[in-house]
């Protein structure tokens, strides 16, 4: 078996004083952990590293449980490999609508009853948002900014997803689809 890249998307690292984590911390920590070419990018709690053959278990599960162990630190993590992440690309119907790419999210899921339950924002209509399911992912576009957005505020402020999915906007997608092909 062959090594391959993973995306490590950590949720609320850097938001506020009590979930700062130093991204050299961050990477030492994936390190100790056996991973590989660990690097972090765009300070914000993502993580690019390699899976030997050698690693036992599920990355997201080890990498968190590390940061609250040995950081004292409790953040989700979500692991996409580098497969996920291209068809992620690929697949999402808005960019053709997007005219702003910090305005067009990937909601990433972090288990499958939280995927399960984002199909439920798809009956209501959010207009002027736009919002579309995809196999790993959800895509969400605020054409009047993610603070102004009603759908927004219902995926990243319910109870209902609570810490299940995470965030990131499509300009830091494409930066993060970039690295993992390097």
């Amino acid at each position: 078996m062959t090594d391959s890249i993973r995306v490590a998307l950590l949720r609320g690292i850097n938001v506020g004083r009590a979930k700062r984590i130093v991204m050299a911390d961050l990477k030492a920590l994936v390190e100790g952990l056996g991973y590989d070419r660990v690097s972090t990018a765009l300070n914000s709690g993502n993580v690019i590293f390699t899976v030997g053959p050698k690693a036992k278990g599920d990355p997201a599960a080890r990498i968190e449980k590390a940061i609250r162990d040995q950081l004292g630190v409790v953040a989700r993590v979500t692991v996409l490999t580098a497969a996920e992440l291209a068809h992620m690309m690929i697949e999402n119907p808005l960019t053709g609508v997007a005219d702003d790419l910090t305005r067009l999210l990937a909601v990433v899921p972090a288990t499958p009853d939280d995927h399960a339950k984002l199909a439920m924002v798809t009956k209501t209509d959010w207009a002027p948002d736009a919002f579309a399911l995809g196999v790993r992912v959800a895509y969400l576009w605020c054409p009047q900014g993610v603070t102004e957005s009603r759908l927004a505020t219902v995926i990243l402020g319910s109870r209902l997803f609570g810490d299940g999915v995470t965030t990131r906007n499509w300009a830091t997608m494409t930066k993060l689809h970039a690295l993992t092909r390097t």
